[in-house]
Formats: structure tokens, sequence, C-alpha cells
């Protein structure tokens, strides 16, 4: 079913660069369609060096919500007019919330990821996670984890620095945040895996076929838990598909992101299984 555009239809959207590879239009559209919602919801091409003149000109046209990928999660921060505690503290926003003018961030992608987990692992607080990657993502993982009341993460990068910059960063959070994260070189990755429950790829590791893996996928055990948040069965998923081990893609923490970005922007129960089927839909 198509939405009924015409003089009252209220326009959210996406913008990114690049953004046509984006699934949101098609599932946010959907759940507006399904609640009788007069809204539409459209991806945006906006290139970096336009992104003040992209958000002056969603002001002036009055739109009224939007998401925010890559690359402009983090250099939208400035021109907004109030952030949300996550935003403050991953660093990144992905939804935005136009109030008269007065734009308003968030990061839905911590509750995102925990929703979707959820899905396949009811209980996380007293599970020991494994956290590949030290950006933008992993923040968010990390303070989903953090709300959760999880008091264990081994955080693995490549450089300690990014690693001691989300300790410090996550410190008033969680005042026990150093006994809660522990940093790891990724050479250290297998020496850890016999006491992780959970393991967790934040990367873009596994996007291309040819990507070298994380560390020796033959380690993983059946009762380890492995999600990547790439939205595909990547090699480290197929690892763990072999080897019997619950695993997920990206696709439910996409999902549960742009359900808690709706829930924002209309103030309304997201219809999460009208969202599931257009998601998925080929």
């Amino acid at each position: 079913m198509r939405p009924d555009i015409n003089g009252q239809t209220a326009v959210y959207g996406i913008i990114g660069y690049p953004v046509k590879h984006s699934k949101s239009p098609q599932f946010q559209t959907a759940a507006f369609v399904s609640l009788g919602i007069n809204a539409v919801y459209l991806p945006f091409q906006v290139r970096p060096e336009d992104l003040k003149k992209a958000v002056e000109g969603i002001k002036a046209l009055s739109i009224k919500g939007f998401n925010v990928t890559v690359p402009h999660k983090e250099e939208i921060i400035p021109l907004l007019d109030e952030l949300s505690e996550e935003v403050k503290y991953i660093g990144a926003c992905n939804t935005v919330i136009n109030l008269d003018g007065y734009l308003k961030g968030f990061n839905t992608d911590a509750d995102g990821f925990i929703q979707g987990l959820k899905e396949i692992l009811p209980e996380v607080h007293d599970k020991k996670f494994l956290i590949i990657g030290a950006g933008g993502a992993s923040r968010a993982v990390i303070y989903g984890l953090i709300k959760e009341g999880v008091q264990s993460i081994h955080l693995a990068n490549r450089t300690a620095g990014r690693i001691h910059r989300i300790i410090q960063d996550f410190s008033t959070l969680n005042r026990f945040v150093y006994r809660i994260i522990h940093p790891l070189g990724l050479d250290e990755i297998e020496s850890v895996l016999p006491e992780i429950d959970v393991i967790v790829n934040t990367t873009s590791v596994g996007l291309k076929d040819e990507d070298p893996h994380l560390f020796d996928y033959s380690k993983i055990e059946k009762r380890h838990t492995v999600v990547d948040i790439i939205y595909k069965k990547t090699p480290l998923l197929e690892a763990a598909e072999k080897k019997g081990c619950l695993w997920q893609d990206g696709l439910p923490m996409l999902l549960y992101q742009g359900a808690k970005a709706f829930e924002i922007w209309t103030g309304k129960e997201p219809p999460v299984e009208v969202m599931r089927r257009a998601l998925t839909e080929k």
C-alpha cells in the first residue's frame, strides 16, 4: 500500500552520502501507512560540504524529522539545538526531530542493538562480552550494554588510544567503567574467548569477501552468541552457524533503531512486525 500524498502530508527522511542503498525508506513509509499517518519518508543525498545548507533547508521546508547516516553522524552535532544523553556519550547522532525549527538529536543505535540482541538472548546483564572495534558503532553498543548493567566487556581494537578514550568518556555514565571495560589488542582476542559469552563485531571487516578474518574463527565455540552489525551473513557469522551458535546479523539492529526513531517522531508505538516485513522484502 502506498501513502496518499496531499497538501497535509508530513515529510521525514534520511540524509547521508551515499544514501541510495538505505533500507529505511521502505520500512519507515510502511509504518506510516500501517498506522494511517499522513507522511512519507525520503532519502536525501547530502555531500559533506553541503551539510550545513541541508540542515537549514530542512528547517525551511518544515521536514518533521530525519535520520542521519555516514558521513554526517558526528558532523551534524554542532548544527543541532539540543542533544539527548546518549548522543553526548556516543558522540554521534542518527535521529533528529524538528520542533518548529528547534532540532533535537538522538542516537537510537544503542537501543536498536539491545532490542535486536534480546531476540536471541533475552538476558544480557550477566553475560561477558567481546566487542571488536572502537568506532562510533562500538560506542553505541557499549553505551547500550552499560545501561543494561553488563559487568564485563573485553574491547578489542587495533589502537589502544580509542579504547582508553571510550573508558574516559564513559566514566561519568558509570563510575565503575574502569572495571567493566578491559582493553585488548586484536592479537589477544583468542586468549579471552574461553571466558566470553557474546562476540560482537562492530567493524566493517567482513563486508567484502576478500577481507581478512578478525581472528581464528575455528576457536569459536557452540556456546558463544555471535553478532555482526553488518547487514549480511559475513564469514564470522558463517563460522558461527557451522559451530551451531546463536547468531545475528545487523538487520535487527537496523529495524529496532528505526522503530525507536519512529516513536520519537510520532509518539506512537511503532508497528515493528510491519516494519520487519517491509525491511526483509526482496
